[in-house]
């Protein structure tokens, strides 16, 4: 019995993750995430208290998965500082062509519900950023780079305006002019 609310609980949320990922949080109701895991609505409130009960596990579980995937990504990450500032913004670019590519999802997530601070989806995409962030100033502390910390900060604000400028222009090209001023974060230049 517990397997079979565990899978229906599965279920819930990867339907309620393509259409959050599909259509934004706001735009997508109780009862469209229901019909999408082919359940009825009292079987969904039966797993998760609410909407946002459900957004707060569907972030966590990407989280982790997200979290792996930049891991591998990071493994990539070796060299110099340039090197590794050139990798990144290489797999930036390459991940921005791929198709029906959609930006940050929790970038844009955090967009969406920008007038709700204490919203748990923000807890969850601060914690994330940082943690992707942190695992960039490692890479680049290992390179030998002074400041790593504060150049890393740096990069993934400029990596986070490529990202949306990609996503604004369908040009993946940002990333190029991006790694540019990364470069130059840490050359030392303004």
């Amino acid at each position: 019995m517990a397997r079979d609310k565990q899978r229906t609980r599965k279920k819930i949320m990867d339907a309620a993750y393509v259409l959050f990922r599909k259509r934004g949080y706001t735009r997508v109701n109780v009862d469209e995430i229901a019909d999408a895991a082919g359940i009825t609505k009292r079987t969904l409130y039966s797993h998760f208290e609410s909407k946002d009960a459900l957004l707060e596990s569907v972030l966590e579980d990407q989280h982790e998965m997200a979290l792996a995937a930049f891991q591998t990504f990071g493994e990539k990450l070796i060299g110099t500082p340039e090197d590794i500032v050139r990798i990144f913004f290489r797999e930036l670019a390459k991940w921005a062509k791929t198709p029906r590519w959609s930006g940050p999802g929790f970038t844009r997530l955090a967009m969406e519900l920008a007038d709700l601070p204490g919203h748990p989806a923000r807890r969850i995409a601060s914690q994330h950023k940082k943690l992707l962030a942190s695992h960039l100033a490692a890479s680049l502390a290992a390179s030998g780079l002074e400041d790593a910390r504060s150049c890393a900060r740096k990069i993934w604000i400029i990596s986070e305006g490529a990202m949306v400028m990609m996503l604004i222009h369908g040009d993946s090209s940002y990333s190029s002019d991006a790694q540019e001023a990364a470069l130059a974060v840490i050359a030392g230049k303004p």
